[in-house]
Protein backbone atom coordinates (compact mmCIF):
# COMPACT_ATOMS: atom_id res chain seq x y z
CA UNK A 1 0.00 0.00 0.00
CA UNK A 2 1.53 3.27 -0.98
CA UNK A 3 1.13 6.36 1.44
CA UNK A 4 -1.60 8.61 -0.03
CA UNK A 5 -1.05 12.61 -1.24
CA UNK A 6 -3.19 15.38 -0.95
CA UNK A 7 -2.09 19.23 -1.76
CA UNK A 8 -0.12 20.59 0.69
CA UNK A 9 0.74 24.42 1.71
CA UNK A 10 3.53 25.91 0.13
CA UNK A 11 5.95 26.62 2.93
CA UNK A 12 9.54 25.40 3.68
CA UNK A 13 9.23 22.24 5.66
CA UNK A 14 12.63 21.65 7.77
CA UNK A 15 13.93 18.69 7.71
CA UNK A 16 13.92 16.00 10.18
CA UNK A 17 16.73 15.23 12.41
CA UNK A 18 18.14 12.80 15.04
CA UNK A 19 19.52 12.63 18.18
CA UNK A 20 20.26 10.54 21.19
CA UNK A 21 20.82 10.62 24.77
CA UNK A 22 20.81 7.68 27.57
CA UNK A 23 18.58 5.42 25.75
CA UNK A 24 16.56 7.44 24.51
CA UNK A 25 16.31 9.32 20.20
CA UNK A 26 14.62 11.89 20.02
CA UNK A 27 12.93 13.65 16.54
CA UNK A 28 14.27 17.54 15.92
CA UNK A 29 13.58 19.85 12.85
CA UNK A 30 16.72 21.13 12.38
CA UNK A 31 16.45 22.90 16.00
CA UNK A 32 16.84 22.16 19.67
CA UNK A 33 13.49 21.96 20.01
CA UNK A 34 12.01 18.13 20.42
CA UNK A 35 9.29 16.56 18.17
CA UNK A 36 9.10 13.45 19.59
CA UNK A 37 11.31 10.63 21.38
CA UNK A 38 11.44 7.07 21.70
CA UNK A 39 12.97 4.29 24.09
CA UNK A 40 15.25 2.53 21.60
CA UNK A 41 14.60 -0.17 23.61
CA UNK A 42 10.84 -0.39 24.92
CA UNK A 43 9.80 1.88 21.22
CA UNK A 44 5.93 0.96 22.26
CA UNK A 45 6.56 2.78 25.50
CA UNK A 46 5.03 5.97 25.69
CA UNK A 47 8.48 8.09 26.79
CA UNK A 48 7.58 11.63 27.12
CA UNK A 49 4.90 13.16 30.59
CA UNK A 50 3.06 15.08 27.72
CA UNK A 51 2.28 11.97 25.19
CA UNK A 52 1.27 10.04 27.43
CA UNK A 53 -1.42 12.78 28.47
CA UNK A 54 -2.17 12.81 24.97
CA UNK A 55 -3.82 9.50 25.98
CA UNK A 56 -6.10 11.09 28.67
CA UNK A 57 -9.03 10.60 26.46
CA UNK A 58 -8.96 6.74 27.55
CA UNK A 59 -10.48 8.05 30.72
CA UNK A 60 -14.34 8.79 29.18
CA UNK A 61 -14.15 5.45 27.84
CA UNK A 62 -15.52 2.21 29.21
CA UNK A 63 -13.54 -0.64 29.40
CA UNK A 64 -15.03 -2.63 26.21
CA UNK A 65 -14.16 0.62 24.11
CA UNK A 66 -10.65 0.08 24.41
CA UNK A 67 -10.65 -3.50 22.99
CA UNK A 68 -8.94 -3.94 19.80
CA UNK A 69 -10.74 -2.65 16.68
CA UNK A 70 -13.26 -0.92 18.87
CA UNK A 71 -12.43 2.16 17.51
CA UNK A 72 -10.85 4.48 14.75
CA UNK A 73 -8.06 6.91 15.48
CA UNK A 74 -7.04 9.26 13.61
CA UNK A 75 -3.34 11.34 14.56
CA UNK A 76 -2.48 14.87 12.95
CA UNK A 77 1.01 15.44 13.16
CA UNK A 78 3.41 12.31 12.91
CA UNK A 79 6.35 13.57 15.37
CA UNK A 80 8.49 10.73 16.59
CA UNK A 81 5.52 8.04 15.97
CA UNK A 82 4.54 7.76 19.45
CA UNK A 83 0.63 7.50 19.45
CA UNK A 84 0.86 5.64 16.35
CA UNK A 85 2.59 2.43 17.67
CA UNK A 86 0.19 3.01 20.83
CA UNK A 87 -2.78 3.22 18.88
CA UNK A 88 -1.74 0.76 15.99
CA UNK A 89 0.35 -2.09 18.24
CA UNK A 90 -0.78 -1.41 21.59
CA UNK A 91 -4.71 -0.84 21.34
CA UNK A 92 -4.90 -2.20 17.61
CA UNK A 93 -7.43 0.05 16.59
CA UNK A 94 -7.40 1.37 12.40
CA UNK A 95 -5.42 4.07 12.66
CA UNK A 96 -4.70 6.72 10.24
CA UNK A 97 -1.86 9.70 10.65
CA UNK A 98 -1.91 12.99 8.58
CA UNK A 99 1.77 14.50 8.12
CA UNK A 100 2.98 17.37 5.87
CA UNK A 101 6.61 16.69 5.99
CA UNK A 102 8.48 13.77 4.23
CA UNK A 103 11.44 13.80 5.84
CA UNK A 104 9.18 13.12 9.58
CA UNK A 105 7.92 10.25 7.61
CA UNK A 106 10.93 8.86 5.91
CA UNK A 107 12.71 9.50 9.48
CA UNK A 108 10.30 7.59 10.98
CA UNK A 109 10.18 4.61 8.69
CA UNK A 110 14.24 4.55 9.14
CA UNK A 111 14.50 5.28 13.24
CA UNK A 112 11.49 5.48 15.13
CA UNK A 113 9.79 1.92 14.15
CA UNK A 114 6.90 3.07 12.21
CA UNK A 115 4.94 0.15 11.15
CA UNK A 116 4.40 -0.06 7.23
CA UNK A 117 0.94 0.19 6.29
CA UNK A 118 -1.54 -2.87 6.06
CA UNK A 119 -5.15 -2.62 7.10
CA UNK A 120 -5.03 -1.13 9.97
CA UNK A 121 -3.02 1.46 9.40
CA UNK A 122 -2.93 4.40 6.84
CA UNK A 123 -0.29 7.08 6.00
CA UNK A 124 -1.25 10.75 4.38
CA UNK A 125 1.37 13.08 3.73
CA UNK A 126 -0.66 15.95 3.45
CA UNK A 127 -1.57 19.55 4.93
CA UNK A 128 -3.90 18.63 7.86
CA UNK A 129 -6.16 21.87 7.66
CA UNK A 130 -6.51 20.57 4.27
CA UNK A 131 -7.41 16.81 4.73
CA UNK A 132 -9.46 17.99 7.71
CA UNK A 133 -12.07 20.30 6.03
CA UNK A 134 -11.70 18.00 2.34
CA UNK A 135 -10.85 14.41 3.39
CA UNK A 136 -11.71 13.27 6.47
CA UNK A 137 -14.54 10.92 6.97
CA UNK A 138 -17.08 12.82 8.96
CA UNK A 139 -18.74 11.35 12.36
CA UNK A 140 -16.60 8.59 12.23
CA UNK A 141 -13.63 8.59 13.91
CA UNK A 142 -13.48 8.08 17.62
CA UNK A 143 -10.30 9.57 18.66
CA UNK A 144 -8.23 12.45 17.36
CA UNK A 145 -4.63 13.26 18.49
CA UNK A 146 -3.52 16.97 17.66
CA UNK A 147 -0.17 17.82 18.05
CA UNK A 148 1.28 20.26 15.29
CA UNK A 149 4.47 22.44 15.19
CA UNK A 150 6.46 23.44 13.03
CA UNK A 151 10.71 23.78 13.95
CA UNK A 152 10.26 27.30 15.86
CA UNK A 153 7.18 25.40 17.98
CA UNK A 154 6.39 28.79 19.05
CA UNK A 155 2.39 27.95 18.47
CA UNK A 156 -0.02 25.02 16.91
CA UNK A 157 0.53 25.51 13.65
CA UNK A 158 -3.46 25.20 12.95
CA UNK A 159 -5.32 26.75 16.01
CA UNK A 160 -8.52 28.57 14.88
CA UNK A 161 -12.04 27.84 15.24
CA UNK A 162 -12.57 26.57 11.87
CA UNK A 163 -10.46 24.37 12.37
CA UNK A 164 -11.09 22.78 15.21
CA UNK A 165 -14.94 22.70 14.06
CA UNK A 166 -13.96 20.26 11.51
CA UNK A 167 -11.93 18.33 13.93
CA UNK A 168 -15.76 18.23 15.75
CA UNK A 169 -17.48 17.06 12.42
CA UNK A 170 -15.08 13.75 12.00
CA UNK A 171 -15.76 12.54 15.92
CA UNK A 172 -18.36 10.35 15.87
CA UNK A 173 -21.08 10.92 19.28
CA UNK A 174 -18.82 10.39 21.99
CA UNK A 175 -15.69 10.36 20.32
CA UNK A 176 -12.83 12.69 21.88
CA UNK A 177 -9.87 15.32 20.61
CA UNK A 178 -6.87 15.84 22.36
CA UNK A 179 -5.11 18.61 21.26
CA UNK A 180 -1.22 19.62 22.85
CA UNK A 181 -0.78 23.58 23.28
CA UNK A 182 2.51 24.15 23.67
CA UNK A 183 4.84 27.26 22.76
CA UNK A 184 6.57 30.44 23.49
CA UNK A 185 4.32 32.70 21.64
CA UNK A 186 0.73 30.69 22.14
CA UNK A 187 -1.97 31.96 24.35
CA UNK A 188 -3.51 29.02 26.30
CA UNK A 189 -6.48 30.97 27.29
CA UNK A 190 -7.00 32.09 23.56
CA UNK A 191 -6.55 28.40 21.91
CA UNK A 192 -9.18 27.30 24.57
CA UNK A 193 -11.51 29.51 23.75
CA UNK A 194 -11.28 28.70 20.35
CA UNK A 195 -11.75 25.10 21.08
CA UNK A 196 -14.63 25.91 23.55
CA UNK A 197 -16.44 27.98 20.80
CA UNK A 198 -16.80 24.88 18.49
CA UNK A 199 -17.05 21.67 21.12
CA UNK A 200 -19.50 23.68 23.03
CA UNK A 201 -17.75 24.68 27.23
CA UNK A 202 -19.21 22.13 29.06
CA UNK A 203 -17.24 19.21 26.57
CA UNK A 204 -14.00 20.54 27.60
CA UNK A 205 -11.18 19.73 29.65
CA UNK A 206 -8.11 20.10 30.51
CA UNK A 207 -4.87 18.61 32.31
CA UNK A 208 -2.41 20.58 34.36
CA UNK A 209 0.94 21.40 32.74
CA UNK A 210 3.95 19.07 32.06
CA UNK A 211 6.64 20.51 33.93
CA UNK A 212 7.96 21.44 30.03
CA UNK A 213 4.87 23.82 29.73
CA UNK A 214 2.68 21.14 27.65
CA UNK A 215 -0.58 21.76 28.14
CA UNK A 216 -3.39 19.01 27.45
CA UNK A 217 -6.84 19.91 26.52
CA UNK A 218 -9.32 17.08 25.85
CA UNK A 219 -12.58 18.05 23.87
CA UNK A 220 -15.85 16.14 23.24
CA UNK A 221 -18.68 15.42 20.91
CA UNK A 222 -22.00 14.63 23.23
CA UNK A 223 -19.48 12.83 25.67
CA UNK A 224 -21.19 12.40 29.42
CA UNK A 225 -18.93 12.35 32.03
CA UNK A 226 -19.45 9.88 34.57
CA UNK A 227 -19.83 9.44 38.14
CA UNK A 228 -16.20 9.68 40.53
CA UNK A 229 -16.42 6.05 41.20
CA UNK A 230 -16.65 5.22 37.75
CA UNK A 231 -13.62 7.04 36.54
CA UNK A 232 -11.67 5.96 39.49
CA UNK A 233 -12.03 2.55 38.15
CA UNK A 234 -11.14 3.64 35.12
CA UNK A 235 -8.10 4.99 36.30
CA UNK A 236 -7.23 1.84 37.80
CA UNK A 237 -7.99 -0.46 35.01
CA UNK A 238 -6.20 1.67 32.83
CA UNK A 239 -2.96 1.65 35.00
CA UNK A 240 -2.87 -2.30 35.18
CA UNK A 241 -3.70 -3.05 31.52
CA UNK A 242 -1.23 0.21 29.76
CA UNK A 243 1.18 1.22 33.00
CA UNK A 244 -0.06 4.30 31.90
CA UNK A 245 -0.78 7.21 34.84
CA UNK A 246 -4.10 7.41 34.46
CA UNK A 247 -4.78 7.67 38.83
CA UNK A 248 -2.47 11.12 38.12
CA UNK A 249 -4.80 12.33 35.02
CA UNK A 250 -7.91 12.04 37.20
CA UNK A 251 -6.23 14.25 40.02
CA UNK A 252 -4.84 17.16 37.48
CA UNK A 253 -8.43 17.21 35.32
CA UNK A 254 -10.70 20.30 35.26
CA UNK A 255 -13.52 21.24 33.01
CA UNK A 256 -13.55 24.06 31.32
CA UNK A 257 -15.79 26.23 32.97
CA UNK A 258 -14.00 25.81 36.11
CA UNK A 259 -10.92 27.08 35.11
CA UNK A 260 -13.04 29.79 32.44
CA UNK A 261 -13.77 31.99 35.51
CA UNK A 262 -10.61 30.45 38.33
CA UNK A 263 -8.09 30.70 35.74
CA UNK A 264 -6.57 27.34 34.34
CA UNK A 265 -3.95 25.07 36.99
CA UNK A 266 -0.42 25.70 37.73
Amino acid sequence: MSTKKTARRQTDLAGATISEFDGVRYLHLGTEWVQGAMRIRSPKKLELEYIQRMMAWMLWRDAGSLAPDAGQAVQLGLGAGAITRFTHQVLRWPTTVVEINPTVLAANRLWFHLPPEDERLTLVEADAAQWVSRDAPPGSVDVLCVDLYDHDAAAPVLDDEAFYAACRAMLADGGLMTVNLFGRDASFERSAARIAAAFGTDQLWQLAPTQEGNTIVVAGRGVVVPDRDTLNRRADAIEQQFSLPARKWLRMVRPYRAWESAGPPV
